[in-house]
């Protein structure tokens, strides 16, 4: 019989450094989820991703045990590792943060793949680029 599932949520987390401290522990917490365990199982789940931010689907049953499935990072923080840039631009239709090349766009999209709801690859460059244009970064044609 499966196991009765009482909560599902999701964090962003820093891979292999994530601490019990605020803001995941206390959010791990209110769910139903021993703070140490989770950190433990998620620091060891990622722990080749050395401090970037990865999304993560907790699964909480009703014995108090859960599941978790790692996800990629966000589109944004790809985008930013990718052109080393702290963070988008305040006003994204006027100033501009940086150039993102082609080669850049795909390889973030081939990353992200399986994460999106894209078709094929050319619509997931198309997702990304959507998410640079509204972080200020101009994607070369």
């Amino acid at each position: 019989m499966a196991k009765k599932i009482t909560k599902q949520f999701k964090i962003l987390a820093p891979g292999g450094k994530a601490t019990p401290a605020p803001p995941l522990g206390p959010v791990l917490g209110a769910n139903g989820v021993n703070p140490g365990q989770f950190i433990s199982k998620f620091n060891e789940a990622t722990r080749e991703l050395n401090g970037r931010v990865v999304g993560c689907i907790v699964t909480v049953y009703a014995d108090r045990t859960f599941d978790l499935e790692i996800k990629s990072s966000p589109s944004s923080v790809l985008i930013a590792t990718a052109l080393k840039i702290e963070k988008g631009s305040g006003k994204p239709n006027t100033d501009k943060v940086g150039v993102l090349s082609q080669a850049q766009l795909r390889k973030i999209a081939e990353d992200k793949m399986k994460d999106l709801n894209a078709g094929s690859l050319d619509a997931a460059m198309r997702v990304i680029a959507g998410t640079a244009r509204s972080m200020g970064v101009t994607v070369e044609a």
